[in-house]
Parts: structure tokens; sequence; C-alpha cells
């Protein structure tokens, strides 16, 4: 009888993650974890105080810190597979899975499945004959050198991908190496695992390859196991459903889902929303279950298709999911820093990023050309956004796989951080009282169309005041609004002064907001 050792990236809900490990380990399987070294101390002794004890959890013995799209997350994986391989003798299947996947079939179907055929199950295709990759980058992930994270560091990152480019530095790829490319959710036999961890102890070269490549986790274990593994010995799928909508984002499954799931020909689902609460019971209880018969239609991708088609040519008999401005999430934070001056608010972002895991946006309902990531064109102009906030702000959260995220408004936009107090989700607001010299506020009156060079110096000073005044009114109706989380750093306050603010807004300690605040030229114009 087949035994699997799940192989469990993470990085957050440590409660689930309990959970999840205690389900799947109580019917005699296994698990290895590796938690993300960003991620919360707490949580993670939270994990190992709750699961030390269970003899069929093993940890990586190295965690590292995981970002998307880079190596960390194969080295990651890797970490996890070697405490399992070791710990695990008996585990003749090891099961790649994240935090927000489910069983939809009960173990004891489960085992079955994997012992009625000999096979690894891995979707692995020709990474230059398929057409996997439908945008961006296909053939310059692979023949230049990536160090940078596209998504924290953009900058570096293309810098780096540009200067390359220019001078032609591309590089081979190892000669005896066919690259293939899938998704990254696997089910190995031992026997390919243990070929897979040798390989990776004497191909040097191909692990220096990797390591440098972009978005290595959808190449890495796809190509090895072409590599070493018979391709009649291959079945080139994945046993966990997963839908992407044409945005590029991962469906999320509800509580009303649980027949729809249950008739996929899958083992696992990802991703189950935090909020289904009903619909994680009914799952958990089935893996346990005994002599459970499933009638597998596999309708699930053709009806998504069939009914995100009907919305596209106006016969839709619901609205499409931007459309119903539904809750970012009752477990995400949305942090919202409100500055008149936009240099000093990006300023402080920048600093934030530098010293916590939290992703920052600039002004991206105030600026055009805020950087942000191809959504499928909900993001591509401010009307679009501003129509469309709560879906957008959902699919940033979708995409920075975070519960925090950080933004900047303008004062003005009072409306906008009113609707984000009104959803379930948790808002903090920080606001930054700035002073306001002549200067700036002439400059301001420029930006905004209301002067121009040639505007005679009386106007301005007529103007001025009326400007003033407007400042002025924008944060008294923040704060005569009574938002609760509404904390404030003045310009005027030293930096031992704004700390607390800053610890409170961000949930930081002290010291990490005093370094923050001590940010040089931080109010400077």
């Amino acid at each position: 009888m087949a035994k699997i050792a799940f192989i469990l990236l993470c990085h957050k809900d440590p409660e689930a993650i309990i959970k999840q490990a205690e389900r799947l380990t109580a019917v005699g399987d296994y698990m290895a974890i590796h938690f993300d070294a960003r991620a919360k101390p707490a949580h993670y002794k939270m994990i190992r105080a709750a699961l030390d004890d269970n003899p069929n959890v093993a940890f990586a013995k190295k965690r590292i810190k995981c970002g998307w799209g880079e190596w960390s997350l194969v080295q990651a994986t890797l970490h996890a597979v070697e405490a399992a391989e070791e710990a695990f003798p008996r585990a003749t299947h090891f099961y790649m899975l994240s935090g927000d996947c489910m069983a939809i079939k009960s173990a004891e179907y489960a085992h079955e499945f994997l012992d009625s055929n000999d096979v690894d199950y891995i979707e692995s295709f020709d990474y230059f004959e398929s057409d996997w990759i439908k945008t961006g980058m296909k053939e310059e992930r692979l023949i230049y050198r990536h160090f940078f994270n596209e998504r924290t560091q953009k900058r570096r990152f293309y810098a780096a991908f540009n200067a390359q480019r220019r001078f032609n530095l591309t590089r081979e790829i190892p000669a005896d190496i066919q690259v293939m490319i899938g998704s990254q959710w696997w089910c190995l036999r031992r026997r390919t695992i243990e070929w897979i961890l040798d390989f990776t102890r004497t191909r040097k070269d191909v692990m220096k390859f990797f390591r440098t490549t972009w978005i290595p986790d959808e190449t890495f274990f796809q190509t090895l196991v072409r590599h070493l593994v018979p391709e009649h010995e291959i079945k080139s799928r994945t046993l966990t459903f997963l839908m992407f909508s044409d945005y590029g984002m991962p469906v999320t499954f509800y509580n009303d889902h649980y027949d729809l799931l249950l008739s996929q020909d899958f083992l696992f689902a990802r991703k189950i929303s935090p909020e289904a609460h009903e619909l994680k019971r009914r799952l958990g209880e089935l893996y346990a279950a005994k002599q459970a018969e499933f009638d597998i239609s596999n309708e699930g991708a053709g009806l998504f298709k069939f009914l995100t088609g009907r919305g596209r040519i106006g016969r839709r008999f619901a609205t499409r999911f931007w459309e119903t401005e539904a809750s970012l999430g009752r477990e995400r934070e949305l942090m919202i820093v409100a500055c008149k001056k936009w240099h000093v608010a990006k300023r402080l972002l920048g600093r934030i990023k530098q010293t916590t895991n939290i992703p920052a946006i600039d002004y991206l309902f105030n600026e055009e050309d805020t950087p942000l990531p191809d959504l499928g064109g909900i993001q591509s102009t401010l009307g679009k956004r501003t129509r469309h906030r709560r879906a957008l702000m959902r699919m940033l959260f979708d995409y920075y796989e975070t519960n925090r995220l950080i933004i900047c408004l303008d004062p003005s936009a009072i409306d906008l951080i009113q609707d984000f107090y009104a959803d379930r989700s948790k808002t903090r607001l920080l606001e930054i009282d700035c002073n306001f010299t002549e200067d700036y506020l002439i400059g301001h009156a420029m930006r905004v169309g209301l002067a121009g060079e040639r505007t005679p110096k009386e106007t301005l000073d007529r103007l001025l005041p009326t400007i003033r005044y407007d400042v002025v009114f924008e944060s008294d109706r923040i704060r005569d609004a009574n938002l609760p989380n509404h904390t404030c750093i003045h310009e005027r306050a030293s930096p031992e002064q704004n700390t607390p603010a800053l610890a409170e807004f961000l949930s930081v300690p002290a010291e990490t907001a005093r370094e923050i605040a001590n940010t040089d030229y931080l109010f400077a114009d």
C-alpha cells in the first residue's frame, strides 16, 4: 500500500498548517515542512510546539528565506525532500503541497490510485516547443543569469537583464539536458526522489545553471525527472486540481464548491479560501473516510471556461468577479500611508521595504505610471484601478502572496480611504503631517494645473492661502472621520517621537521602527 510523504512549503497561517499536518498524518501518511525563514518566528515556534511530538512529521534541517521566482523555492523544497527521505524510509511517494491545498479524495482512494500505476506524476513539457508560457520571458529565463527578484528588486532585475542583453552575455544550457516546464505540484516515487538527490550532489554544473534561472520551480524538477526517468514511467499531469483566470490568477474555491471538487480526477485542490470553513471541515472529514465513492465527471475547467465566456459576450447570469467588489478577505490587512508630499511617503516606503518583508506600492490610485504587475489589464489606467479598486487590491494580495500590503494615497482620497475601511479586512492608516513652504505650495499648484511658469506673482499670492487651506482641510477630514487604527507621524517631531506610531502602524518592534524613523532626509524637499 502506498504511503505518502507530503512536502509542504509554507509561510503563514500556523493554525491551518497544524491542522493540515494532523489531518494528513492521522491516516498513517507523513509530512516534511519547510517554513519560510522570512515568516514570524512566533509562528514557527507554534508549529514546532504542536507537531514536534508527531512521529510522522519532520522539519527541514535548514530554513531559508524564500522569494517568488527565485532559486530559493527550489532549495527550500530540496531541504524538505531531504528531511522526508531520511526520516520516512517507508514512504513510497513524495507529494508537493502548499498551505492552501486540501485533499478532495479520501486517503484510501489516494493510496489505491497511486498503487494502480507505477509512474511519476509531474507536468513535463518541452520548454521551447510547448506553449506552456503564454506571455513574458521565455528563452530569456534560461540564457541570461538572474540574480535579483523581479517582484522585490524590479530595477536591479531589469538593469542586470538589459545589461546582459545589450552586451550579448548569454550562456549555454548544459548539453545533455533537455529543459522541460510544468506545474510545480508533483507527486514522485521514492526511487525518483533518490535519483534526484544523487543528481544534485554530482551534477554541480546543472545545479549552478538552475540557481540563476528565473522561476526555476517550473523547470528544475520537471527537467530532472525527464532526464532520469524513462518516458513511459512519467504521467505528464499534476494530481492537484487548480485553475487560472484570464488574468493569470489562481481560482479560489469556497464552501459551495464541495461537490464540484469531489468530481474532479485529482487527489488535491488548490486554492481553498481561508474563509471556507465549512468546505475545509467537510474535506477534512472526507480524507479519513472509508469506502467513499466518487463519480468523476471532470467538468471543472470546462465549466469555468464556459461561465467566464458568457460574461465576455454579455450573456452572464452572475456578475463577473471584478464587478462584485467582494471583500479583500477578513484575514488580510491593508496599510495606507496618507501624505500630501508624495516624495516623503515614497522615501518612507523605500525604507520600510528595506527593513521589513511587507510588500509596498506607491500612489497607485494617483499616478498612472506607478509600477504594477500585469494583472490582465485591470491595472492599466487610473480609471480602471479606482473603479475596480477592491478587485485590484485582492489581485495584488494574491500576486504578492501576502496578507499584509502597504499602499500610498493622497489625503484628498478620503472616499477611497473610507471605502477600504468599510471592508471586512483590517485597515490601518498612517498619516504623515508635513510642513508646507510657499515654494512647495507653488510647485503643487503647478503640478495640478492651478498655475504655470508665467502665472503672475500677484495671482500666486492670492492663490497660496486657498491651497494651504485645502491641504489643512484634507487632513482635518481624515481626522474628523474618527477612523480606527489611525496613527500619525510629524515632520516637526524627532525620530524618537515618531517611533511609537511607526511601530504601531507596522506591528514591528520599536528597534525596527526607530531604524525607519531615522531615515536620512525623510522630510527633505
